[in-house]
């Protein structure tokens, strides 16, 4: 059933054309995904949404009914919300206060925290976080940091979620959980934007895609048609081929060797590796596996426990 309609709409800044008659649908209890590259303007057409910014022209529709969105405010009113890639919570409060943050349920004007906590515990509850109301959110781990910010907007009953970059800092566990959730959402009925660069991730929770490119739609996909070289050539305009010209980089001389590195933060491991003159080499690594520190005491921003380079 059709939920969301967006006719047309437009967004200039001052010698920048945004978004240029933009038109797409969202369906109820659907996941549409919206990608494109850096400046394909993702992220204006998803404040235009959360009512962070205004369009310049074009149509907002909700239940077939044209919709203004001037303000945060009214979209929450509406039941649209944005979780922002960065996540938007106060790390010294509890989880209970953090969801109902500024709207704390109250008696004889004073915050019922008896309520506060049985209110936050039921969005809990709906999102499988097992985790105390009580619990100081700097205490959590990143990805259920990042179902707390669902908890959240669930707790105004959201009807159309959007999510910027959700699994940006996650690790693979904290990914597979959160698709648990996204997935359960959808169920229940409510719609996900789901804006991510990872293609792998699109194409496994993503029941249609829009891609935009220079703030046009530059295509749709359904679930059918996602696959990645789809994607991309949508995404760029070109084929995936016409991409790369790879020029053979025959071995040169180690420029830099590093053997036996142990690092701070996994004192135990012993890494060697060398880099050869006009060489590209990518550091990969789920997060917490040490990427960070080790470019840090190559550097001399953290000491190495022993090295030798």
């Amino acid at each position: 059933m059709l939920l969301l309609q967006i006719e047309n709409i437009s967004k200039s800044f001052p010698g920048v054309q945004a978004l240029k008659d933009i038109s797409f649908s969202l369906n109820r209890g659907e996941i549409l995904a919206v990608i494109g590259e850096n400046g394909a303007g993702k992220s204006t057409l998803m404040r235009i949404l959360a009512g962070v910014q205004s369009p310049d022209a074009g149509t907002i529709k909700l239940d077939d009914k044209p919709v203004e969105i001037p303000s945060v405010q009214s979209a929450l009113r509406l039941g649209i919300v944005l979780i922002h890639q960065e996540l938007n919570l106060s790390d010294n409060l509890t989880v209970a206060a953090n969801i109902y943050l500024g709207r704390e349920p109250r008696t004889f004007g004073f915050i019922n925290k008896l309520r506060l906590r049985e209110n936050a515990q039921q969005v809990l509850n709906r999102i499988c976080l097992d985790c105390s109301p009580d619990t100081i959110v700097a205490d959590l781990s990143i990805g259920h940091q990042q179902l707390v910010e669902i908890a959240k907007a669930l707790s105004v009953d959201a009807r159309i979620l959007i999510m910027d970059e959700p699994t940006s800092s996650l690790s693979q566990h904290e990914t597979e959980q959160l698709f648990a959730v996204v997935r359960d959402l959808r169920a229940k009925g409510i719609s996900i934007l789901y804006i991510s660069h990872r293609l792998g991730e699109v194409k496994e929770l993503a029941d249609r895609v829009l891609v935009l490119r220079d703030g046009r739609v530059a295509g749709e996909l359904s679930r059918e048609q996602i696959d990645h070289d789809r994607m991309v050539k949508l995404m760029v305009g070109r084929e995936i081929s016409a991409l790369y010209n790879r020029q053979p980089n025959p071995p040169q001389a180690p420029l830099l060797e590093v053997i036996k590195l142990r690092t701070p933060a996994h004192p135990r491991h012993q890494i060697s590796f060398n880099i050869s003159s006009g060489e590209i080499v990518g550091i990969a690594g789920l997060v917490g596996a040490g990427r960070t520190e080790l470019l840090q005491s190559l550097f001399g921003v953290a000491p190495a426990v022993s090295r030798r380079r």
